[in-house]
């Protein structure tokens, strides 16, 4: 099982704990059985011998049951953070083309769904474990009643043990089929979050979207997982042959080809009670859980390798030292024949950017323009070392970008994207007079009276989509890099910052040596621009200098 083969390289000690614990849980129950099985047999010569191992074996039975679970328990946290920060940082240092093609909900899907299937099974291990010790530690002691009664259980056993296999490998079946909706419906689940303004102001697209999209997915993985509950039912039910057929053997044809005592028949009868209503009933209660538990980890372990396989680049921490120096001015940029195609062969369409032949040098104002679907927001995903060229070279002063060097490259740039993310805390940001610079950029920002930073956080973000874009403006500057970046930032201005951003912030950035480069459709302001760099359809137009 994926899932034991996980608790063991996780913590070995913290997981041979637990099990070893479980065992001795499990023989404890035995144990205890045995001697009530003793005591009503030998009334007469019951001793407080009997007693005190009986009291004995119940301090054993509920420390060890306790320890078994403490153990797991923190096992099972640690093992649910380390999943989780692994998945995360995989998808932080994986390239984001790759990334795009996922999609938000299989990675979502991962991050939570299957987490919390691996987590939720992992605190079964322990009854498990109880579960297999007290089932061999019972089959030992019908063994020692009697040996031919044994071997009738060995292969009741064995044949119900197999066809039990049937129907849970084909339960587990339908239960992939349900893993594999989820990434569709945790997509629709992001539409209906995402979406909500158009979907109210639409009935019928919201209608449509409940009926044909939602109900849809929601309904295939709600079939899958009834099919695969009812498999298990009928597979936990079929476990009544463990009882039963032992039981109608026992009392109806052993006796009369097998000499019995009544305290033989007796015992075997209690331990075969016993084992049914305890172990066996565990065992087939938790291996569905087990079992979504391996298909979970498969998710997991799928997407990690996809996630890894992806990822060439070499990343270090950066200290606050380090990140200082992406400040310095003077960094040129050449991209030398870069080219980047969207889609694959099997694809109807492909879009292909480039090839790209662009310079950007310190304390110029550089405006990429042009239609719709051109490429702009494409070509500043490869300037700033997003998406990696599928051929050519990226220089930074000269020298050139590779999957060594990658992670280093970007750090020179500030972006604020079209659709930017805006963090309430300035995480990575320290510098002493922090509080200071970012009450002198909100006031130029004009949302000094709407928001105030203490302690390194924003007081709010709850603020117009305009307002929003200014305070991702007031990250970038406290960030201080060498080329700034701007998406359509102005796209969501009033008319009055609109032209305070074009005629005062952007040249106050050049004329501190930043290289500053805006995607626009504001033609009415091109002429503050050093170059204009027009694309149409993924090609260059023209690039030619402004004055």
């Amino acid at each position: 099982m994926k899932l034991l083969s996980l608790l063991q390289k996780t913590s070995g000690t913290s997981f041979i704990g637990a099990v070893f614990a479980g065992l001795v849980s499990g023989i404890s129950s035995t144990g205890l059985i045995a001697l009530i099985n003793h005591a009503i047999a030998n009334r007469s010569s019951t001793n407080a011998l009997v007693g005190m191992s009986y009291i004995a074996m119940c301090v054993f039975l509920i420390v060890s049951m306790a320890l078994s679970q403490l153990l797991l328990a923190r096992l099972v946290q640690g093992i649910t953070f380390k999943l989780r920060l692994q998945l995360t940082n995989q998808i932080l240092t994986c390239p984001l083309r790759h990334l795009e093609e996922l999609g938000a909900a299989k990675l979502l899907a991962a991050l939570t769904e299957d987490v919390e299937a691996v987590s939720n099974a992992s605190f079964q291990v322990a009854n498990l474990c109880i579960a297999v010790a007290m089932f061999i530690a019972c089959m030992f002691y019908m063994m020692w009643q009697s040996l031919p009664l044994f071997g009738i259980a060995v292969v009741i056993t064995i044949v119900g043990i197999s066809s039990h296999r049937v129907l849970t490998n084909k339960a587990t079946y339908f239960l992939k089929l349900a893993r594999s909706g989820q990434n569709e419906l945790f997509a629709h689940f992001r539409t209906a979050i995402e979406g909500v303004k158009e979907l109210k102001l639409h009935t019928a697209r919201r209608q449509a979207f409940l009926t044909q999209e939602l109900e849809n997915s929601a309904n295939s993985v709600k079939n899958y997982k009834n099919t695969a509950t009812d498999i298990f039912a009928i597979a936990s039910s079929w476990g009544f042959l463990f009882l039963f057929g032992p039981l109608g053997i026992l009392v109806f044809v052993a006796p009369n080809f097998i000499n019995l005592s009544t305290s033989v028949l007796s015992g075997y009868a209690l331990i075969l009670i016993f084992t049914f209503t305890m172990p066996l009933r565990v065992l087939l209660n938790t291996l569905p859980e087990i079992s979504k538990a391996d298909i979970a980890l498969e998710n997991i372990q799928s997407l990690g390798l996809s996630l890894a396989s992806q990822n060439q680049e070499i990343t270090n921490k950066l200290s606050n030292s380090d990140a200082s120096k992406f400040s310095d001015t003077g960094i040129n940029i050449e991209l030398e024949n870069v080219v980047h195609t969207y889609g694959s062969e099997r694809d109807a369409t492909l879009f292909h950017l480039g090839p790209m032949n662009l310079s950007f040098s310190p304390g110029e104002l550089i405006f990429i323009v042009g239609g719709n679907g051109s490429g702009k927001s494409t070509l500043v995903k490869l300037i700033t070392g997003l998406y990696i060229p599928e051929s050519g070279a990226i220089y930074i002063d000269g020298k050139l970008v590779t999957d060594k060097n990658r992670e280093w490259y970007r750090q020179h740039f500030s972006v604020v994207f079209y659709d930017f993310y805006l963090f309430e805390r300035l995480l990575g940001i320290e510098h002493p007079d922090i509080e200071t610079q970012a009450t002198k950029y909100l006031e130029q920002l004009q949302l000094n009276h709407k928001v105030f930073l203490k302690d390194g956080r924003l007081s709010t973000t709850a603020l117009s989509q305009g307002q929003r874009k200014r305070l991702a403006l007031l990250t970038a500057y406290l960030e201080d890099r060498s080329i700034y970046v701007f998406d359509e930032w102005a796209s969501d201005q009033d008319p009055v910052f609109r032209e305070l951003f074009y005629t005062q912030l952007l040249p106050a950035l050049k004329n501190r040596g930043k290289t500053v480069i805006a995607i626009s459709h504001d033609d009415h302001y091109f002429y503050i621009a050093d170059r204009i760099i027009k694309l149409d359809y993924g090609q260059v137009e023209y690039n030619k200098r402004n004055h």
